[in-house]
């Protein structure tokens, strides 16, 4: 039997043995897990809300917020609120609204959910011998976390944490896209793109009336303020379209060869069982198909997020 110096070195330099359905939190380990670096976190138990102390992400989430209640000022009070058909604002404003606010609440979840943090510094020597690894099994550490490392897990530089099934790490949502918020960023770049484009179209209707008509009939606002908020929303709804369009088309390929991106750029072979197509969609979204995929609030509890709200801060991320 190996020392645990000799287990430690053994995972620095080896690839795991081990997969990621085990228990690391609590030790047990099967044979075949690969364990890499994490660092100790937010998980569900702990009763923590995940956030990222990063400026740069804490800007970008910001200025994402800002944008879309910039469109939805533009929408409401340049182009629906205006018009002399109730219906069509009625319509118009409740659909694009509800948009709006599910774009908005799946930015909250992908940004306030633990993406699959690995715990940190738990590849201590009393942990590595509660492990009572058989001879030949070898376990990954990761040098920056100083903790075991589960398979498919990759190291962030940002969150200063492994997480599991990382794919990127986004600044628009100052979070990295892991195991267990990827459906929220799906849903994210999913309404955020259908907003983009509703606004293009309501913008273009817009134009072609007032275009018809007098531009101080079409809007309270002067005709060149109103050209100038319709001119950006247009730009910024462009940019966002193509962004989320291209980005929520990859995200759906990536679920659907069970691949990350960050395993496809490193082009890593797959260790793993690669699940089939609807299979791994399953296991993002869960159960089968339904329209509960396309809700951001499901398995949301208001009373334990409020319990969650007396807390303290600490390292990259804090809990609140």
């Amino acid at each position: 039997m190996q020392s645990s110096n000799h287990r430690l070195r053994d995972m620095e330099q080896h690839h795991p043995l081990l997969s990621a359905g085990a228990d690391v939190e609590t030790g047990s380990l099967a044979a075949g897990v690969m364990v890499g670096g994490p660092h100790v976190g937010h998980t569900a138990g702990n009763r923590t809300l995940w956030f990222i102390q990063d400026s740069c992400g804490m800007v970008c989430a910001t200025m994402t917020w800002f944008l879309v209640l910039y469109a939805e000022f533009v929408v409401n009070f340049v182009m629906l609120l205006p018009a002399k058909n109730f219906w069509y604002s009625l319509l118009n404003g409740a659909t694009f609204n509800s948009l709006a606010v599910l774009a908005l609440a799946s930015h909250l979840r992908t940004m306030l959910t633990d993406p699959g943090a690995v715990p940190k510094g738990n590849a201590t020597k009393e942990y590595m011998e509660s492990l009572q690894l058989k001879p030949g099994e070898v376990i990954y550490k990761c040098p920056k976390c100083c903790s075991i490392k589960p398979e498919r897990a990759h190291h962030c530089s940002i969150c200063k944490r492994c997480i599991r099934k990382m794919d990127h790490h986004c600044p628009w949502v100052n979070n990295c896209v892991g195991e267990k918020n990827q459906r929220f960023f799906v849903l994210f770049t999913m309404y955020i793109a259908l907003i983009s484009a509703y606004a293009l179209g309501l913008s273009g209707m817009h134009f072609f009336t007032c275009i018809k008509l007098q531009w101080n009939e079409c809007s309270e606002f002067s005709p060149g303020v109103s050209v100038l908020l319709l001119i950006f929303l247009c730009l910024e709804a462009i940019l966002f379209l193509t962004f989320t369009a291209v980005m929520f088309g990859t995200q759906i390929h990536s679920i659907c060869n069970d691949e990350t991106e960050i395993e496809r750029l490193k082009n890593e072979k797959p260790t793993w069982e690669r699940r089939m197509r609807w299979d791994g969609m399953k296991a993002v979204f869960g159960s089968s198909p339904s329209l509960l995929w396309c809700n951001p609030f499901t398995g949301l509890r208001l009373r334990r997020l409020m319990l969650l709200t007396h807390g303290r801060r600490g390292g990259s991320e804090f809990s609140v």
